[in-house]
């Protein structure tokens, strides 16, 4: 069997509320090998981890992410007493202890994330190598790549990857293709191995889709459940 990166989503929203202090702890604590998150910019200009566009699922507060400032944001509450985390806060309290895939789910996002990482590695004695940088906004990645030859791009696709899809991938020099479980077999990571590229799927959950995972090679399984990876 290969080895492969056990990946927190959203933490460990299998056991915790998803994007928060005590997911990403969780996960840690479960093992995983890297965590995955949601960034988006407030009102204020502040990347704040938060999955949907709106905070009304996930606090008891109504209204778009974009539209409210951090100090709005942070007067939320989630469940659990949690508060919605900054990127940064998110980065501090990992501490280096495991890498971290960090998915631009809002517009404008490329810019601030690169200079992050940047910074991260200049000042707090990161790696180039413990970020991820992904998204289904393939706009979001032609400028993280124009911004950063060093961050690693992972470029997601919610279904099996057109041909396109991988003129686009290699075009941006992208380290992985990011796919559902249930879309991909054992020949597309072949052909994504061939093309040098490696594989990240996501999100498996029940048994058979873990198996699944590692029965067709994959190198990363991204999971709402990391132990069970």
């Amino acid at each position: 069997m290969a080895n492969f990166v056990k990946v927190g989503h959203r933490g460990a929203m299998g056991y915790e509320p998803e994007n928060t202090l005590i997911s990403f702890k969780k996960a840690i604590e479960l093992g995983a090998d890297m965590i995955e998150l949601d960034v988006r910019l407030c009102k204020s200009g502040e990347l704040v981890v938060m999955h949907d566009s709106s905070v009304d699922r996930m606090t008891n507060g109504h209204g778009s992410v974009e539209g409210m400032t951090l100090s709005e944001l942070k007067g939320l509450q989630m469940q659990k007493g949690e508060r919605i985390p900054t990127l940064t806060e998110v980065l501090d309290f990992v501490d280096k202890r495991v890498k971290v895939n960090i998915e631009l789910k809002g517009k404008r996002t490329a810019w601030p994330v690169s200079r992050m990482i940047d910074r991260y590695v200049e000042e707090k004695g990161w790696k180039y190598d413990d970020f991820m940088v992904s998204s289904f906004r393939h706009n979001e990645l032609w400028k993280m790549r124009f911004l950063s030859w060093d961050i690693k791009i992972g470029a997601l696709s919610e279904v099996v990857p057109p041909v396109e899809f991988f003129s686009f991938v290699k075009a941006i020099n992208a380290y992985s293709v990011n796919v559902p479980i249930d879309r991909i077999d054992k020949k597309f990571v072949e052909k994504a191995h061939k093309s040098k590229l490696k594989v990240f799927v996501y999100t498996a959950n029940k048994p058979e889709e873990l198996n699944k995972a590692k029965d067709i090679n994959v190198d990363y399984i991204c999971s709402n459940f990391p132990d069970k990876i």
